[in-house]
């Protein structure tokens, strides 16, 4: 069941201009700094940017060498967040992500238990190839990235503010890969697709990361000036028709709902988390370019990062190799 948040009152339209204006430069920045690391990839960097603004995860998929991990590494630093990086592999257990409990003893002999905290309380967790480790081990990071703590031997801690998760992850048909839980890969705000660079971005790639030195990033922002950008996207002002476009494009997702290309191919769709996804990125992507309300482009542009991990095709769909990109493109062009 999905948990309704609490309703944010809008501001007045002077208020939301300053504090618009202020919150660009500060994006303007990270942008800068990101650039002087990653090449290329523009797409990959925006969508990555929104979801944080938004307050979300995102999962970065894509085959080995495309500087997945190095761009989680840039986004902690010009972001200047407290980050740790988990290596997940087929041996990782869940008490080496969210911590266990030791044993301790005092002088008098007293024995008692004491938390140590592991990595997952950070403000970002690269959480780096998620889909090597056991099934068992990924839903560890469940219960942190909904509810924002952890449960450990009955006792509750919380974890950081802010709280992302930033995952890579290789394509499934690689050696020793395991899917993602439906209910983990929901968690995720976004899935974000990593291709190859193009020739121009490699060239430059070539140039100014063999040499004897190589660009470093620099810190932009700090976690308290990143929360303020999340609390105004929140309250930036969202349109009827891009409710109204919203609805009709995550409804018009799930089987029986009408859409010839759902109903033919589609085996669930989304839920209302994926509504809700896009209400929030609609405004952060609007922000990050410079606008004060999202608009129906906002919607069909993030249609697919948001979406595409929260549906599952038919078999039917499989056999005559549709895939999950061909649908929402169809229900994309509907939509507005």
């Amino acid at each position: 069941m999905t948990m309704m948040a609490p309703r944010e009152t809008t501001l007045p339209d002077e208020t939301v201009i300053a504090l618009a204006e202020a919150a660009l430069a500060d994006i303007a920045r990270v942008r800068e700094t990101v650039g002087t690391v990653i090449f290329g990839q523009e797409s990959v960097v925006e969508q990555t940017l929104v979801s944080i603004l938004a307050g979300g995860h995102a999962l970065l998929v894509g085959v080995p060498g495309l500087a997945k991990t190095k761009l989680v590494e840039t986004l902690g630093i010009a972001l200047g967040l407290d980050a740790r990086r988990i290596q997940f592999t087929p041996d990782l257990m869940p008490s080496d992500i969210v911590g266990s409990e030791v044993m301790d003893q005092d002088e008098t002999g007293r024995r008692s238990f004491r938390f140590v905290r592991g990595p997952v309380f950070a403000q970002l967790l690269m959480a780096d190839e998620i889909n090597r480790a056991s099934p068992r081990t990924q839903s560890a990071l469940l219960q942190s990235m909904q509810e924002y703590h952890v449960t450990v031997a009955g006792e509750r801690h919380d974890l950081p503010a802010p709280f992302h998760v930033l995952a890579t992850q290789n394509p499934l048909e690689q050696e020793g890969t395991y899917p993602l839980p439906e209910a983990q890969l929901d968690r995720f705000l976004m899935q974000v697709d990593v291709s190859y660079p193009d020739l121009a971005a490699e060239r430059r790639i070539l140039m100014e990361t063999t040499g004897s030195s190589e660009a470093h990033a620099t810190s932009a922002i700090d976690a308290p000036r990143l929360r303020e950008i999340q609390a105004l996207v929140r309250r930036m002002p969202v349109p009827t028709t891009v409710v109204d476009a919203i609805l009709a494009l995550v409804r018009s997702a799930r089987p029986g709902s009408g859409h010839k290309e759902a109903d033919t191919h589609i085996s669930w769709g989304p839920g209302p988390r994926a509504s809700q996804a896009l209400m929030t990125c609609v405004r952060a992507r609007a922000l990050y370019e410079g606008r004060l309300a999202p608009s129906i482009d906002d919607v069909r542009a993030l249609a697919e990062p948001i979406l595409q991990h929260r549906m599952a095709l038919s078999f039917a769909a499989r056999a005559e190799g549709v895939s999950v990109r061909d649908v929402i493109a169809a229900l994309r062009r509907d939509i507005g």
